[in-house]
């Protein structure tokens, strides 16, 4: 059975619309993602309308603009709420606290991964790295960032969402519905007054390195060089059992006098004489 088509009015929009972004690539078939965009800012998600609807714009087939909107994760293939919430939880987010914003999510909203609240407002996921590791643990809000998030500070989140307060992304632009985001990375312009001024640019923590490297910022405390032992290293050896002596940032970096693993071979600082 086809799918049904667009009613006159919103077909007639989206071609215009779609005229527009094609026209932006030298091979119509290069649209495609942004089509799938447009479709979704007006449904909520890629219904079979939706498409059917790019496959005739591009001269597609049905089952080739599925393999796309199948493969990628931001189309969404069922209804989902207007507030897509996204807990990263690779590694370093879910070792710092990640995993925990999740789980206490999913109970205070009595979701599974993937699931909608029924007042239709929030989707709950866990997601992929989004390159914000030195915020971690980050939420994501219909892709703006909410960094240096706590179970506490997440299910106040979720709670503004649903109750419709303001809430404010820890940087980049202000928060829009998941139909709204649709549309802007359709590739067509954020209408919203200020919302362009607003996206600022690189954080504090993501700076940190370009400060080292101009000499801005001062650099770490090496602890025990590798080119000579440190002032007072007599003092310093481990004791017994490779436990770290006192004062010593970690025992993992305390110069061990053997491998655990192999007694016959000494283990840690590298001396001049053995480079």
């Amino acid at each position: 059975m086809p799918a049904p088509d667009f009613p006159a009015e919103v077909r007639s929009r989206l071609e215009e619309d779609a005229r527009e972004v094609i026209a932006r690539y030298p091979d119509s078939r290069s649209a495609l993602l942004p089509l799938l965009h447009l479709v979704q800012a007006e449904e909520g998600y890629v219904t079979r309308t939706g498409v059917r609807f790019c496959a005739e714009m591009l001269g597609l087939t049905t089952a080739e603009v599925t393999a796309v909107a199948t493969f990628y994760s931001m189309y969404r293939r069922k209804p989902s709420g207007e507030y897509q919430v996204g807990v990263c939880t690779n590694t370093l987010c879910a070792v710092m606290g990640g995993d925990a914003i999740f789980t206490e999510l999913q109970e205070h909203l009595g979701l599974g991964n993937g699931e909608t609240t029924e007042d239709g407002k929030v989707t709950l996921e866990h997601i992929e790295c989004n390159a914000a590791c030195d915020f971690a643990p980050v939420v994501m809000v219909n892709w703006e960032f909410f960094d240096n998030q706590t179970p506490q500070s997440a299910k106040q989140l979720v709670d503004d969402l649903r109750a419709g307060r303001t809430a404010e992304p820890t940087r980049g632009a202000p928060l829009c519905t998941f139909r709204e985001t649709a549309r802007i990375l359709a590739g067509f312009p954020d209408e919203r007054p200020g919302a362009v001024d607003a996206t600022g640019g690189a954080g504090a923590p993501s700076l940190v390195g370009l400060r080292l490297a101009k000499g801005e910022a001062a650099p770490g405390r090496i602890v025990s060089p590798r080119s000579a032992p440190p002032q007072g290293a007599d003092e310093q050896q481990p004791p017994a059992g490779g436990e770290a002596p006192a004062g010593h940032p970690s025992s993992h970096d305390a110069p061990h006098t053997t491998a655990a693993s192999d007694p016959q071979h000494p283990a840690g600082p590298v001396s001049e004489e053995g480079e």
